[in-house]
């Protein structure tokens, strides 16, 4: 039955998490399948040398099958992965010459563009107000874009958010909280100049 469960990949993270402690290959190798592409894109947030991306991500993912008997049993794995995922990178920027050299992870820059693919949008207006929108985001400090790009496109908590920028809960929540207000600020005097040009925005 398990065999079969894990053929049919409908494990969650956490039972996934148990079955590679237990040595079976077959969660492994699904849980790289289930979260590669979400580190890839996360790693490629940091740099464009996208070869060492790949390289962090399978070094994280190998430390894990390797040193599989003594992680803990309960983790929140996306949260574990993308921490693990990003403290790697600090390291190899620290000592490779390709990379800026960062003396902490503070110091690393988040390059990650917010952005919706515009054929989804059939309305004209709101399709601008999207391309307005990006460009408020994109235009974020890198810190607060980061914090932004984990609560909302990877759906972790404060907590786990402040984990992985290694900060403590209050400092990862004021994070959000100033890019939401730096948000609503930047649309609010845009909305307001369409209106004084007699422009229809809202």
């Amino acid at each position: 039955m398990k065999n079969q469960i894990l053929h049919n990949a409908i494990l969650d993270d956490n039972e996934l998490w148990l079955e590679i402690k237990a040595g079976h290959e077959k969660a492994f190798s699904l849980l790289f399948k289930r979260y590669y592409s979400y580190l890839i894109q996360y790693g490629n947030s940091f740099s464009p040398f996208s070869e060492k991306i790949q390289d962090c991500v399978q070094d994280v993912f190998t430390d894990i099958w390797v040193y599989r008997n003594s992680l803990a049993d309960t983790v929140v794995v996306k949260a574990y992965l993308l921490s693990c995922v990003r403290k790697r990178i600090v390291r190899l920027q620290e000592r490779d010459k390709v990379f800026n050299k960062a003396k902490s992870v503070d110091a690393i820059a988040f390059l990650f563009d917010f952005s919706v693919e515009q054929q989804l949008i059939s309305d004209e207006l709101t399709a601008g107000k999207v391309v307005h929108l990006n460009k408020v985001l994109n235009v974020l400090p890198a810190r607060q874009k980061e914090a932004l790009y984990l609560r909302y496109h990877n759906g972790l908590n404060v907590d786990q958010i402040a984990e992985i920028l290694n900060v403590n809960y209050q400092s990862a929540n004021n994070l959000l909280h100033r890019a939401l207000v730096n948000i609503r600020k930047e649309w609010k005097a845009t909305l307001l100049l369409f209106v004084m040009l007699g422009v229809n925005w809202i």
